[in-house]
């Protein structure tokens, strides 16, 4: 039997917001993980899911999910264009100003930023692709431009062959954010951890944010 899923608590600024965001993107269809597999088929360069999936894959404890968050190099994204070819339209979204992302414009608008994939302007979102910055092929941190390492370092793969990002590199991205469900993902997370991943988390928290509530949880 498949596990209960805890459901998001959305406010009613939260689901106002939604609404206004749908009005002028449009819908999203988001795609689960092994959907995901499936679109990534014959794709031949490293890819992984950050966000609330890779949470859940390393904690087993089931939530709702708004959506999926691909990652890959930005150096592969010409690979990825490839690899969808003429079947679905891609954008380049750099705080909410979009691009098409295609031989006209081959090039993203930023390689902080994000590629949303649909299958036409009639069809809904279904994919987030968050971009990853790269330094000569190795992962870069966006919180710390400093952190740069192989990918094998920061990510980790799951039984059924899945990549994910590392879960305290997560919750790194998560305390930038720092909203209601960031703070029950670290609840969850956090005990899990080995020793060296917590000391990690908890001086990158210090340095970059030295006022943040969470320093107090991680003492």
């Amino acid at each position: 039997m498949a596990a209960k899923r805890e459901p998001l608590r959305r406010t009613p600024e939260d689901v106002a917001e939604d609404e206004e965001f749908f009005r002028w993107y449009g819908a999203w269809a988001p795609l689960d993980p092994p959907d995901l597999v499936r679109f990534m088929a014959g794709f031949e360069r490293p890819w992984w899911i950050v966000g609330g999936w890779s949470v859940e894959a390393f904690t087993g404890h089931a939530r709702e999910h708004e959506d999926v968050d691909l990652s890959m190099l930005a150096c592969d994204l010409t690979a990825f264009r490839e690899h969808v070819g003429d079947d679905w339209n891609l954008w380049s979204n750099h705080g909410g100003t979009l691009r098409p992302f295609n031989d006209r414009h081959p090039e993203v608008l930023d390689v902080r930023s994000q590629v949303w994939v649909r299958r036409s302007a009639a069809d809904p979102w279904i994919i987030d692709l968050v971009i990853t910055p790269d330094r000569d092929g190795l992962w870069t941190s966006k919180r710390d431009p400093d952190h740069v390492a192989p990918l094998e370092e920061v990510t980790w793969v799951a039984d059924d062959g899945v990549r994910y990002l590392r879960p305290e590199i997560t919750l790194l991205y998560k305390a930038a954010l720092h909203r209601p469900k960031d703070d029950r993902d670290l609840a969850v997370i956090w005990p899990l951890l080995e020793r060296e991943s917590r000391a990690w988390l908890s001086e990158a928290v210090g340095r970059l944010y030295p006022d943040h509530p969470w320093l107090e949880r991680m003492a």
